[in-house]
């Protein structure tokens, strides 16, 4: 028997290359995950003296979605929402609990990590990005949390007696000290690697979220005496419905504004919040670098987001769990080839379309299971036609829908808000009885949600709040 050995080395060597082009071609994936952050960055406007300039520079060599929303105002469920691209209201993950293995509807479709390491790809991350213990489960090569929401003083600086977490202030003394410089340290070790496949890295940064610590030279950009505080209207929740100011409070581990104010410290909080944020984007930018730095800076996507909003004073609320705009509105800004550079884009998005979208720029067969919608139409052009509301929710039958211009919310007892964000940008005048919305909010109702999954898991703040919100309807 003759063996044509010259052929079959030529055809492996065809076959090799065909491997080698093909893993080129594939487009590399950059996850970054920020908690609790609000609009308060540059591009954003939500602060005047927001300084987040690596945030900027993104921003302005892509698309920035300046009408993008989470599907619940918590962490968990936000997180498992975009993970899945399945609604709150279809899994039943409504709260801080259950993990999403408890949902069967969840577990029937792949996570958006494990379907691209299905489609080949090397999937590490570092860090928050799903909640808890849910980073272990479903993040393949998963470095850890490099400290979660370390570390922690031995007595707590603010004078707030409450939950531990609550606290704010300058700690530690070294950037090299906070779990987000290890994270991103790890990402731009990372992207110096080599890899024989298609990268899908993802970059969970804990700041902003409380504890609200940073060190004293993040505070320092930010000096008290010349510190802004957000616009507010003294009768602000004069005309909001009863139950949508008690779903925001009861059974709330937050501060309420009312002792902020007594205690004298709204100023401390925006300040430290404000430090947060300017420390994290620092950690973003080492991030970014690295990557425009690499190899992979022309292949490469990346994703910017929050999980949710986060309220410093406004309607009298602190913290997030809720679906006024201040809880429910998100940064997210999209990178990469073939999408324009100063692309911003006014049209309603949700958290639960980065999965869709992530697999049509990286060529990828579409899931009809994925109850988000593509954004490609709109990176290619931000002034597209679309249909298509945000959604976002916090338990069954409380929703927000929101649509370019307008927020119409709708409370478990019937009761109901909306808000025209051309006239109200703040959201301060409720207009829900005003005749001349009526049409207007007739079409947003018929994208409410029609069915809802009964709420699973049980104890967290999320099903405490909820609960004692319905007692009193």
């Amino acid at each position: 028997m003759t063996f044509k050995t010259p052929k079959l080395i030529a055809s492996l060597f065809i076959l090799a290359s065909m491997f080698i082009l093909n893993a080129e071609n594939k487009k590399n994936i950059l996850l970054i995950p920020v908690d609790d952050l609000n609009d308060w960055i540059g591009v954003l406007g939500g602060h005047p003296q927001a300084k987040t300039p690596n945030m900027d520079a993104l921003a302005s060599r892509g698309t920035l979605f300046t009408n993008a929303h989470c599907q619940s105002p918590v962490c968990n469920p936000s997180r498992a929402s975009m993970m899945t691209s399945l609604y709150p209201e279809t899994s039943g993950i409504y709260f801080l609990s259950p993990p999403i293995k408890s949902s069967p509807i969840s577990m029937k479709n792949p996570l958006l990590t494990t379907r691209f390491q299905n489609e080949g790809y090397y999937v590490a991350g570092a860090g928050k990005i799903m909640h808890g213990k849910e980073n272990y489960v479903h993040i393949p090569n998963y470095a850890g949390s490099n400290g979660k929401f370390g570390p922690i003083p031995k007595k707590k600086i603010a004078p707030f007696p409450g939950n531990k977490l609550w606290d704010w202030g300058v700690f530690p003394e070294k950037d090299q000290d906070m779990p987000d410089f290890k994270t991103a340290a790890w990402g731009v070790n990372k992207l110096a690697e080599k890899y024989d496949k298609p990268f899908f890295l993802a970059t969970g940064f804990f700041r902003p979220h409380v504890p609200q610590y940073a060190p004293r030279k993040w505070f320092d950009m930010h000096p008290l005496e010349t510190l802004e505080l957000p616009k507010i209207k003294p009768d602000d929740l004069a005309n909001v419905p009863q139950y949508g100011i008690n779903l925001t409070r009861l059974k709330h581990v937050a501060p309420t504004h009312e002792w902020v104010i007594k205690n004298d410290q709204w100023k401390p909080l925006v300040q430290s919040y404000l430090a947060c944020v300017s420390f994290v984007d620092d950690q973003i930018g080492k991030v970014v670098k690295a990557l425009e730095n690499s190899p992979y800076k022309d292949n490469t996507y990346i994703v910017l987001y929050s999980d949710h909003g986060f309220h410093l004073g406004e309607k009298e609320r602190w913290a997030k769990r809720s679906l006024w705009k201040d809880g429910a509105r998100v940064p997210l800004i999209i990178v990469g080839p073939g999408i324009k550079a100063g692309q911003v884009c006014n049209k309603p998005v949700q958290l639960l379309d980065i999965y869709p979208t992530l697999l049509e720029l990286t060529g990828h067969q579409a899931d009809s299971k994925l109850e988000g919608n593509s954004l490609v139409p709109l990176l290619k052009n931000p002034q597209a036609e679309w249909l298509n509301m945000a959604r976002t929710s916090f338990g069954p039958n409380n929703y927000a829908i929101i649509s370019e211009q307008f927020r119409y919310i709708h409370y478990n007892d019937g009761s109901e808000e909306f808000y025209d964000h051309k006239k109200d940008p703040e959201e301060w005048n409720n207009q829900i009885n005003n005749p001349e919305y009526a049409s207007i909010i007739k079409k947003l109702k018929l994208a409410a949600p029609t069915k809802f999954h009964p709420i699973l898991g049980k104890t967290s703040t999320g099903h405490k709040a909820f609960s004692a919100s319905e007692k009193l309807k």
